[in-house]
């Protein structure tokens, strides 16, 4: 749900905050005060193209901001950890900054978006459906989606379950594939692997080796450094002539004569006396490695010509010899396979022929429920068509033909379906994408959002005058089905039909001004007694009079029976 929109700098607004609050919101105004251009602010801020000509005139860039509520939507939340973007208190605030160079500043809860990305993720906050757009509804390659959506929990078991056998399917579709490649370049990838192969098995490779072989280096390569280091530091622990071990010898004996006089005297008598013992054992130590010490070039080269080899076995194969190993197992088995591969060829084919037919076994399942599901929808949205006046319309999704889909496997199942349509008695269905616009156009699209606004998970709808075209009964009708869907969605309505404005759970009032010789925009919330006035100057014009005032409290009465009828239907 949209629960703040800031503009600043754009078209004919100066700077405008807006709070929107849940059910059904109407705008209203004279023509040109600004409606369109505040649907237009949201519009961007979902992810719509931008152009530097929406920034008002003298100023740099223009800034739109969005807050929502997103809880009970788990398809934004699903974006959100699929582009790792944080939220907190299932609140979502989207910002885009467009500047006067044409750069696009996009961000989502403070990081930075590409423009794709904020289109995916406004396309699950907000559906904006006017007169001339292309909406979900009329891309057909989204009506299975759509159908599918409208299904129950059996329906979504049988295309999770689909969807994994599908993916098992191509990724063996994919390695038959690569095996079935020109015996040349087969050829040349044998001769590839064979080398790599006897080049790791010559080396003889043992995983810590080179960590082993460099200690043993630094030993030999300091050699002189080491004998020279233990030399003097026996000298000084064990010389001839004031060795350090017999002069501390000396200090632990006599304060060991006088440690029974005091305890402080006892506790250094202890110091040196732990200090004698620990030095004469070192100086042992260093006697010990004095002897081990041996120096030997021969070694030393061998292992500097071993640690080279390993190292330019890293740079080809791995950044440990851990690494090289396990990419040494994985080009054997792949020179095997190269090797046997008639023998493991017609093994992964019958293995791809006996995942195609449980696939095909899944599909048709699924295509079957969902034939089901289709003639519930198409029932339940000729109902909501009835009541807006069009009896005789016809309405099908349509499947391909069962022996074509057989042959036919996608992602999604066997099916594509499409929407027809035949708004006239005695005419054929067509595709619903190329159905005329208008009126006839508003109230098929009022139906269909009525049916799905239950199932799509959109938490904002916003219609931009789909009303245009009708009156009488059926511009009440339009506004009862605006009202249905604002039960299950948050829907944002401009409109100059008062039967819809008086269905209205907020109703804002857009005008403009000169302000220092400057066009501005201003939004007020209508209270009861405004809304009454608006609704009276919607029914008869620029003059009020007492007749349109009574007129206006009698469709806000109308509007409010019918508003608590269709609570009480949801």
């Amino acid at each position: 749900m949209l629960q703040e929109l800031a503009i600043k700098n754009f078209a004919i607004i100066h700077d405008l905050a807006l709070s929107f609050e849940k059910g059904m919101t109407v705008l209203t105004g004279e023509t040109g005060a600004g409606k369109s251009i505040i649907i237009d602010a949201v519009g961007l801020i979902a992810g719509g193209r931008g152009s530097s000509e929406f920034i008002r005139h003298g100023a740099d860039k223009c800034t739109l901001e969005g807050q929502f509520a997103v809880e009970g939507n788990p398809a934004t939340h699903a974006l959100l950890d699929k582009y790792q973007i944080d939220i907190e208190e299932e609140t979502l605030i989207i910002q885009r900054d467009i500047h006067r160079s044409g750069r696009n500043v996009c961000r989502v809860n403070g990081r930075l978006v590409n423009i794709a990305t904020l289109r995916e993720i406004g396309e699950s906050l907000i559906d904006i459906h006017g007169q001339s757009e292309h909406q979900e509804l009329m891309h057909s390659e989204r009506h299975l989606n759509m159908l599918d959506q409208f299904g129950d929990e059996e329906l979504i078991s049988l295309k999770r379950s689909y969807g994994e056998t599908y993916q098992e399917y191509k990724e063996i579709e994919k390695t038959v594939l690569n095996s079935q490649s020109s015996e040349q370049e087969l050829a040349q990838r044998v001769d590839m692997l064979r080398f790599q192969t006897n080049e790791i098995e010559m080396a003889e490779l043992t995983v810590g080796e080179d960590v082993t072989l460099e200690e043993e280096k630094n030993l030999l390569s300091n050699y002189q450094k080491i004998v020279e280091s233990l030399n003097v530091a026996y000298g000084a622990l064990q010389g001839e002539e004031y060795g350090g071990v017999d002069l501390v010898g000396n200090a632990m004996s006599a304060l060991e004569t006088i440690e029974d006089i005091d305890s402080s005297y006892k506790r250094i008598s202890e110091i040196i006396s732990n200090s004698y013992f620990q030095l004469q054992e070192a100086a042992s130590d260093i006697l010990k490695e004095q002897d081990q010490l041996a120096y030997d070039e021969n070694r030393l080269n061998e292992i500097e010509k071993r640690l080279e080899i390993i190292q330019q076995l890293k740079r080809k194969y791995g950044e440990s010899i851990k690494d090289i190993l396990v990419y040494y197992e994985e080009i054997s088995i792949e020179l095997d396979n190269i090797l046997n591969r008639e023998t493991h060829l017609s093994r992964l084919t019958e293995e791809l022929e006996a995942i195609k037919k449980d696939l095909v076994k899944q599909g048709k399942q699924l295509t079957r429920k969902r034939k089901e599901t289709a003639n519930q929808l198409q029932t339940a949205i000729q109902e909501q068509l009835k009541e807006l006046y069009m009896d005789k319309v016809q309405f099908e999704a349509r499947f391909l033909s069962a022996k074509e889909s057989e042959t036919s496997i996608y992602e999604s199942g066997l099916d594509h379906v499409e929407f027809y349509i035949a708004t006239n008695l005695g005419e054929p269905l067509k595709p619903l994408a190329r159905v005329a616009s208008g009126g006839e156009l508003s109230r098929v699209m009022l139906a269909l959002k009525t049916v799905f606004s239950k199932t799509q998970g959109i938490t904002s709808i916003i219609f931009d005058e789909v009303d245009t075209g009708v009156s009488g009964r059926v511009a009440q009708a339009i506004a009862n089905k605006i009202y249905k869907v604002a039960v299950h969605s948050q829907v944002l309505c401009i409109t100059h039909l008062p039967q819809v404005a008086a269905m209205a759970d907020n109703h804002l009032y857009i005008s403009k001004a000169i302000v220092e010789d400057r066009t501005e925009t201003s939004v007020n919330k209508l209270k009861d007694a405004e809304q009454i006035n608006e609704l009276a100057r919607m029914l008869a014009g620029t003059e009020i009079t007492k007749l349109s005032i009574e007129h206006a409290k009698e469709l806000k009465d109308l509007a409010y029976k019918e508003k608590q009828g269709n609570v009480n239907q949801a």
